[in-house]
C-alpha cells in the first residue's frame, strides 16, 4: 500500500466512524472526551493504588503514571508541529465529504497523533502492569478490562467529535501503551532494586 493509498484509506475509515455518531449520543461522546470529566475518577485510581500496594510502591507507581503522561504529552506535541497534518475538522476534503462536527472546530490545528489516545492508553497500561507486578498475588483481570475499555472509548470520541483521524488514534494508542509499558517495567525493576 503506498503512502497516498493509506491516507486515503485512513480518510474514507475515519469518515465512516465519524458518520456512526448521531445527536442522541453527542453529549456522551463530548463527556468522554473532557480531561476535566474524569478527575474523580483519577483520584479513585490514586487512593487504589495505594491501598493495594502500600504507600511506598504505590508511590512509585502513582509517579511513573505522572512521568508516563509528562513523556507523552511532550512527544505528541513534538510530533504534531514536525508533521503538521490538519485535524479532520480543518481538513478541506474531509469538510467537502461530510464529516460530522458536533461541537464545531476543536483543538489545535494538527491532529497527529492523539494525545487523548497515547494518555489513556499510557495510563492503562502503566496503572494496569504497576498493579500486576508489584502485587503478583492478584491478577487485576477486571481492573484491566475495564481500564483498556475505557482508553478505547475515549479515544474512538475523538473520531466522533471530527478531531482524529482513525490513524492518530491508532498511532496514539500504540505509542502510549509502548510509553505506558516501558514506563511500568522500568518502575518495577526500581522497586524490586529499592526493595520497596
Amino acid at each position: 500500500m503506498t503512502p497516498d493509498q493509506l491516507i486515503q484509506w485512513d480518510q474514507h475509515a475515519t469518515l465512516w466512524l465519524n458518520n456512526l455518531g448521531n445527536t442522541t449520543w453527542d453529549p456522551f461522546w463530548l463527556m468522554l472526551s473532557d480531561t476535566k470529566f474524569w478527575y474523580p475518577a483519577y483520584l479513585i485510581l490514586t487512593v487504589f493504588l495505594f491501598k493495594e500496594l502500600g504507600w511506598k510502591k504505590g508511590l512509585a507507581v502513582f509517579l511513573s503514571c505522572i512521568l508516563m503522561v509528562v513523556c507523552v504529552d511532550q512527544s505528541c506535541n513534538a510530533v504534531k508541529d514536525s508533521v503538521e497534518r490538519l485535524r479532520p475538522c480543518y481538513n478541506s476534503w474531509m469538510i467537502a465529504h461530510g464529516i460530522r462536527l458536533p461541537y464545531g472546530l476543536t483543538g489545535h490545528l494538527f491532529g497527529f497523533f492523539s494525545g487523548h489516545a497515547a494518555n489513556t492508553f499510557g495510563l492503562a497500561s502503566a496503572s494496569y502492569l504497576g498493579f500486576r507486578l508489584n502485587n503478583p498475588g492478584h491478577k487485576y483481570r477486571i481492573y484491566g478490562i475495564c481500564v483498556f475499555i475505557w482508553a478505547s472509548l475515549v479515544a474512538s470520541s475523538r473520531i466522533i467529535m471530527g478531531a482524529h483521524f482513525l490513524g492518530d488514534i491508532v498511532v496514539g494508542a500504540c505509542f502510549g501503551t509502548a510509553v505506558g509499558s516501558a514506563i511500568a517495567c522500568l518502575t518495577h525493576y526500581l522497586i524490586v532494586k529499592a526493595k520497596l
